[in-house]
């Protein structure tokens, strides 16, 4: 079985994770109806994207 070489400090250990945390995704407000949605993606409420109608809503 595979053994440390020695115990790695729980400073040590916490600096590394330190990055790992889950962190809350960004958002942009739609140009065309004001609802939030990822960057770079298409509106899931109106369908468009960057000034266009990418898919057909109701």
């Amino acid at each position: 079985m595979a053994v440390p070489k020695e115990r790695v400090p729980k400073a040590r250990r916490d600096r590394r994770r330190a990055h790992l945390s889950l962190q809350a995704p960004a958002l942009v407000t739609c140009p065309r109806c004001r609802h939030a949605r990822r960057p770079h993606t298409l509106c899931q409420n109106c369908g468009h994207y960057n000034g266009r109608e990418v898919i057909v809503t109701e």
